[in-house]
């Protein structure tokens, strides 16, 4: 069985993500969203919303591509996450070519501690290739239209956490 994992924060999950989720899905049999819990970033929505936010968006991917999809918190290193579900690929989305750099470093690393672990990487649409989960709760913040960007669900669960509803 070929397992990916996708990790992030996904703070909230967006269209791009989404996209991504839907192309890694017809790659592998299994697919893992790793879903980081990085006190660094201060993430606005908890652990148990964002994955509960990616289980709700990817069940009907999962129905659709025939692959089963699962959210799996991690704090541990990227590789060792890997270990631990037993993928074979990790599966990066790139935006622009500013993404490329920092995902370069990280392949090599990776590489480094876990040579038979392959990274693909994934473009998004042309449509969602700006969409950074930083910049909708932004735009969200200032009482922007984010609906072009998440899903209908996550838009109010955004509007409702930032108490912009």
């Amino acid at each position: 069985m070929r397992v990916g994992l996708y990790p992030g924060t996904f703070d909230p999950i967006t269209l791009g993500h989404v996209d991504i989720i839907r192309r890694a899905a017809m790659l592998v049999d299994r697919l893992v969203i790793g879903v980081a819990i990085n006190r660094d970033k201060g993430p606005l929505f908890s652990l148990e919303e964002r994955v509960e936010m990616i289980e709700r968006e990817c069940a009907a991917l999962s129905n659709d591509t025939g692959t089963k999809i699962v959210a799996h918190p991690f704090e541990n290193l990227l590789i060792d996450c890997a270990h631990d579900v037993g993928a074979q690929v990790i599966v990066r989305g790139l935006r622009a070519v500013a993404d490329f750099e920092y995902e370069f470093q990280m392949v090599g690393m990776n590489r480094a501690m876990d040579s038979s672990i392959e990274t693909v990487f994934l473009m998004a649409e042309a449509k969602h290739q700006a969409i950074a989960s930083k910049l909708v709760k932004e735009i969200a913040r200032l009482e922007g239209d984010i609906s072009t960007f998440v899903t209908p669900y996550v838009n109010s669960r955004l509007l409702g956490k930032l108490g912009t509803a």
